[in-house]
């Protein structure tokens, strides 16, 4: 039988530390073929092959194996909560969520929500906008979970329990480095295992074989044109004309993407082979024990045990699409499967899927008791607010800037 919200209210009150699992993945081209992780910064003085990717040594079945992180801690959180808001605008589940509408000011963006916003509720996107005219930290809303703390954490519940599941930290609140603070007690994290750099090829060959010394290019005066070859015609400074592009693309026809593109070896962010990829999930009982409520102790936690379940299976059945050329799968007979380890290691299978999962946690929100219940129904909005006008007007000004940016050929 699935499990039920006494069950789980069960682990998460008496014996479990813990419900974890694990799954083996590989390229869904089969193994051998060639990922792409998560790309970091690098400095010049630091090009060797593979350097733009986080590698690491681990410990793998008592033997060190060179690894490659796939997706972070924080990418995992984010594409969980991603697939809780889908959840959320499909109306299947009710959980308090606040909405900022970016329509007007950034259209393909649309709206951020407190599930979509990086630091969740405590988000500066958030904390800049305004509720009835007021901004948000100052409406009763914003305040109420300002005071939050592990001991206390009944106004972050109400407002915002994926806050108390994916970790918070109210840094730039009313009491800065001192605000509301909570761990993570859901962890995801994907890896590859026995990894090794690899190598891309990139180049381009204009059907007009445009040369590169054909004619100087300028940034055109006319808003509609993006570059002209009359200095006449060009955005001047200092009086003079300024050339499309930087560096040694300025006024090239590479900088506005016409003429050939010489092929080039990338080694630095070439991508990755490895024998598999490793999915672990952790969701810490152990953590979530240690919240305390003013009333429905045991049923609000048990309903943020149910919210985590619930977020790794909504991710899951999302598959793993991570990004270009980075498509997992699960191996055969290794999809992730779920077990409550108890205090003494012992463990028991979580029998368990998206549709049990909703269905558990939509269980255990309906038995949370009066003073801590959820107010809105299913896909409602806890609030609605809109961008302040210096918020807004951030945004303008940088958008402003980022297509002058790319009509003078970026870089």
């Amino acid at each position: 039988m699935p499990l039920n919200a006494d069950e789980l209210k069960k682990l998460v009150a008496e014996d479990a530390v813990a419900i974890r699992g694990t799954a083996t993945l590989e390229p869904a081209g089969w193994s051998g073929d060639k990922i792409f992780p998560p790309t970091h910064a690098v400095d010049d003085k630091n090009k060797k092959p593979g350097a733009k990717y986080a590698f690491e040594t681990r410990r793998i079945d008592g033997q060190d194996a060179r690894c490659v992180l796939i997706d972070s801690v924080q990418s995992q959180a984010n594409r969980m909560e991603e697939a809780l808001q889908a959840l959320w605008d499909e109306g299947k589940i009710a959980l308090p969520v606040v909405s900022v509408d970016f329509a007007e000011i950034a259209p393909e963006v649309g709206r951020i929500t407190s599930l979509t916003a990086p630091h969740r509720i405590a988000d500066a996107l958030l904390r800049d906008s305004l509720l009835d005219g007021k901004l948000f930290r100052l409406s009763d809303t914003g305040k109420s979970f300002s005071d939050a703390s592990p001991r206390n954490a009944t106004a972050l519940f109400k407002v915002c329990p994926t806050g108390l599941v994916f970790g918070l930290w109210d840094s730039t609140g009313p009491k800065g480095g001192l605000g509301a603070k909570f761990q993570r007690a859901l962890v995801s994290e994907i890896v590859g295992i026995n990894a090794e750099h690899g190598s891309k090829t990139a180049s381009r060959i204009d059907p007009l074989n445009i040369a590169k010394d054909a004619a100087v290019l300028y940034k055109s005066a006319n808003d509609d044109e993006i570059w002209t070859t009359n200095p006449d015609e060009a955005e001047k400074r200092d009086g003079e004309p300024i050339k499309v592009g930087k560096d040694n693309k300025a006024g090239k026809p590479s900088a506005v993407v016409l003429g050939n593109i010489a092929p080039s070896i990338d080694a630095v962010a070439g991508g990755v082979t490895i024998d598999e990829a490793r999915h672990t999930v952790v969701l810490s009982l152990a953590s979530l024990r240690r919240l305390g409520f003013t009333t429905g102790a045991e049923e609000a936690r048990t309903v943020l045990a149910a919210l985590g379940l619930l977020a790794v299976f909504a991710a899951e059945n999302r598959g793993h699409d991570l990004r270009s050329r980075c498509l997992l799968v699960p191996r055969k007979g290794s999809a992730l499967k779920l077990d409550a380890v108890a205090r003494d290691g012992g463990t028991t299978p979580v029998d368990l899927d998206l549709a049990g999962a909703i269905a558990l946690y939509n269980e255990a929100v309906g038995k949370l008791p009066d003073g801590i219940k959820f107010d809105k129904l299913p896909g409602e909005a806890l609030a609605t607010l809109e961008p302040s006008p210096k918020l807004a007007n951030l945004v303008r000004k940088s958008r402003e800037l980022a297509v002058a940016e790319a009509d003078v050929g970026g870089a």
